[in-house]
């Protein structure tokens, strides 16, 4: 799927609904103390076809160790918006540096059951650019073709037992990486804008 900056611009336009881990389980309400974060859903110009980059974090972290996940993390006091601390997080993490990228709009938060708020921020990425990813948090830098997470069949719902209560979750399994929870969710919420 080769898509250009104009066309995704032309779909975040319109305003959506907030989002989150409570969409396949409407009884798991976000709690009222949620911290704000953002990342960046960075969409990669290349030739062959649009695709988007993501992350594997390092196994030994407290949380969420060798998950899938977009660059991003807290929005701090002096970040200026969500877009800036989504640009400042990346060049941060994977040595994506901003004159790379060229923000296109936002998907709808996504609110999840870990006490989260993440603002989604949509860049256009054009290549050629030099990654170094920070050793202690990323594991690997990765891309998958839009093609592929724009494919509903490729949307599965999956289910675990979690405090006792059945939880709810989308999985997009590529390769050898499982690609699950707030960032499938948002893949999910990417495809449903992109696709016409």
């Amino acid at each position: 799927m080769s898509l250009k900056p104009s066309d995704i611009r032309l779909r975040l336009t319109d305003s959506e609904r907030d989002r989150g881990d409570h969409d396949l389980n409407p009884g798991m309400v976000p709690t009222d103390r949620l911290r704000a974060a953002a990342v960046l859903v960075p969409l990669v110009a290349r030739p062959e076809g649009t695709t988007v980059l993501l992350t594997r974090r390092t196994e030994h972290l407290h949380h969420h160790a060798g998950q899938i996940s977009f660059p991003g993390g807290r929005i701090e006091e002096s970040d200026s918006s969500p877009e800036d601390a989504a640009l400042r997080e990346t060049e941060e993490e994977i040595g994506l540096t901003r004159h790379h990228i060229e923000v296109m709009g936002r998907l709808g938060i996504y609110r999840t059951r870990t006490g989260f708020e993440i603002t989604p921020v949509v860049g256009w990425v054009t290549p050629p650019f030099d990654l170094s990813p920070d050793r202690f948090e990323v594991a690997e830098v990765f891309e998958v073709p839009l093609s592929f997470v724009s494919d509903p069949k490729n949307h599965e719902r999956h289910s675990r037992e979690w405090q006792g209560v059945v939880r709810h979750f989308y999985v997009l399994p590529y390769g050898g990486y499982y690609i699950w929870g707030a960032t499938a969710g948002m893949l999910v919420n990417l495809a449903e804008r992109l696709n016409p």
